[in-house]
This record gives structure tokens, C-alpha cells and sequence, in this order.
């Protein structure tokens, strides 16, 4: 019985034929992902931006598209619905939240605009009653993007001595290097479409780190065991060869992760279409880094390949040569 294979068991790539091409685009593509960050800015979601939450309940069941289209002349901007789902509802116990972005010149929306949105959602749903309405003030607002930017450079900063502990700088430098152009490209792809970025997609980035590190980690460990195994072949040519070695793993992991997001990107529906969509930006871009970026900036770097330092800890050099 054959196998499916996406690549052959053996391949021999030079990764390295076009190194100047594939990093300067990096570099160009993350230059590009802040000044568009800069300028067209990202469009943030109420959790970013501050605004109402609605607690809607009603014995019909709850059509997030009628919903959506009851408020929509109402034109209040970002307007996020989602349905409630929890095994203690009665069967006539249907709950939807409604998120409503801050209107300009208020702390939250205003009660006359509450009242405008429930006459807009009875007509809908007749029965419908709000059970509850919280308001989120720029000032939490505020608070909740330093809290995603401190949970990026948190997780960025642990792998960073992770990989360093259990590696060499060097690979901690490439491997953080690798992630920051992630995250950049997926922050520029958001600026640039003007997807709305919540914290769903806070998340996603973290998401993505985790997913990057693991393939950089794949990569980094063959290249350990092959500079041991291959003490005089140049670094470049021990990179190229644990790239090609990893290359199947590497891109059928890519692959069965990118078959199941596709189809919630296509069919998932406006609330959960960001998330899946940066998770799958995430993972080509990921992808790409692994192979590309990281180790560019390691052989830039170099590797000891001399044996231990003096009070170095063990496991963290390669042998000297037999």
C-alpha cells in the first residue's frame, strides 16, 4: 500500500540559493506590516475599543443574520452577536450577546440607542428582553491592550530562554527573530484588510507562537544531532540538509492543520472568521520562518562547534571531534 507523500523522502534543497532574496523580503514584508499598522492603523473590536455588551433571551430562536440585519440601519459601527449555548437553558431559552462599540464622545452607548436596538430586535423576535447591559469604558479598554502586548512580549520572552537554555543563544536569537516576523506579518495582514482585531485574535498570536516554535524546535533538534554527526561539513551545508530532513514532517503538519481551518474560514461564520483566518496566516508565514528566517540568522551568527565552554553546563555544546 503507497503512501500519500507531499514531498519525497529525500529531497535536497538549497535553502540557501536565494538567502538574500527570501530574508530581505522578510525584513521588506515586516517593514511594510508597521508602517501599514502605523498609518491605516488596526481596526480594533470592542474589546479594544470599549463599548456595550447585551444580554438578549427569548423563547424564538436566535438568527444571528436577522439580528445582524434588524440593527444594521442603526449604523453604529462595530456590532459583534454571537449566540449563547449552555446545557442548563430550558428548550424556550434562547440567549444571544450583542456587543456594541462605544459611539464617538460617549463612555458607552447611550440609553436612547439601547432602546433603538431593542425596538429594532422585536421586530425580530418579538418576545425578546434584554436581561442585562454591561458597558466597557475606554479606560478598561486601555487597560486590556497593555495586558495583550505584555501577554506577547510574556510568551516571547519565555521561549527566548527556553530555546536558549536548551540550545545555544544563537538559536534563541534565530528563533525569536522568527517569531517577531510572524506576528508583525500577521499584524500588518489585519492592518491591511482591516479585519477586526479582539482579543479572539490576541489569542490567535499566541496560538501562533506556539505553533512557530514547534516547527523552529523540529528543525533546531535535527540540526543539533547532524552538527554531531557531521563534524566536518560546513554549518551551511548541516542547515540545508536537517531543512530537507524535517521538510516532510514539517509541511504535512502544516498541511492538516491548514485542511481543518480552511473550511471554519470559509464556513464558520463572522465570529469566529478572524480567529481562524489568523491562525492560518499564522501557520504559512510560520512555516516559512522555520525555514527560511531562523536559521538565515543562526548561520549569520554561527554555532560553537569547538566543544564545551569553561563552566558551560552540559548538553548545551557540541563534542569536540573525536
Amino acid at each position: 500500500m503507497r503512501h500519500l507523500r507531499l514531498v519525497p523522502d529525500k529531497t535536497n534543497i538549497d535553502f540557501f540559493a536565494a538567502a538574500r532574496i527570501t530574508f530581505g523580503a522578510s525584513v521588506v514584508a515586516m517593514v511594510l506590516s508597521v508602517v501599514l499598522a502605523l498609518t491605516m492603523g488596526l481596526n480594533f473590536g470592542i474589546d479594544f475599543r470599549g463599548g456595550t455588551t447585551i444580554r438578549t433571551e427569548s423563547a424564538l430562536p436566535v438568527d444571528i443574520g436577522a439580528y445582524r440585519a434588524a440593527i444594521a440601519p442603526l449604523a453604529l459601527g462595530d456590532v459583534s452577536i454571537t449566540e449563547v449555548f449552555d446545557p442548563t437553558f430550558g428548550p424556550e431559552q434562547n440567549v444571544a450577546m450583542v456587543r456594541i462599540q462605544a459611539q464617538p464622545g460617549a463612555e458607552s452607548v447611550p440609553p436612547a440607542t439601547v432602546a433603538a436596538v431593542e425596538a429594532a430586535l422585536k421586530a425580530v423576535a418579538p418576545d425578546v428582553r434584554f436581561v442585562s447591559v454591561e458597558s466597557v469604558g475606554p479606560k478598561v479598554s486601555g487597560e486590556l491592550i497593555w495586558a495583550a502586548i505584555l501577554s506577547v512580549l510574556a510568551a516571547t520572552g519565555g521561549i527566548l530562554v527556553y530555546i536558549w537554555l536548551r540550545f545555544e543563544w544563537q538559536f534563541a536569537v534565530g528563533a525569536v527573530a522568527a517569531l517577531v516576523h510572524d506576528v508583525v506579518l500577521t499584524i500588518g495582514i489585519f492592518a491591511l484588510l482591516q479585519i477586526r482585531f479582539d482579543l479572539a485574535i490576541i489569542a490567535a498570536l499566541l496560538t501562533i507562537l506556539g505553533y512557530s516554535i514547534n516547527d523552529t524546535v523540529v528543525v533546531f533538534d535535527r540540526l543539533r544531532e547532524n552538527l554531531i554527526k557531521y563534524k566536518k561539513m560546513p554549518l551551511r551545508d548541516v542547515m540545508n540538509l536537517s531543512v530537507n530532513e524535517t521538510l516532510s514532517r514539517t509541511l504535512m503538519t502544516s498541511g492538516t492543520t491548514l485542511l481543518a481551518l480552511i473550511p471554519l474560514i470559509i464556513l464558520g461564520g463572522d465570529v469566529i472568521r478572524g480567529f481562524t483566518f489568523a491562525i492560518a496566516w499564522g501557520i504559512v508565514v510560520g512555516t516559512y520562518s522555520s525555514v527560511y528566517m531562523a536559521k538565515n540568522v543562526v548561520l549569520w551568527l554561527g554555532v560553537n562547534r569547538d566543544g564545551p565552554k569553561p563552566g558551560a553546563e552540559a548538553g548545551t555544546q557540541y563534542p569536540t571531534e573525536g
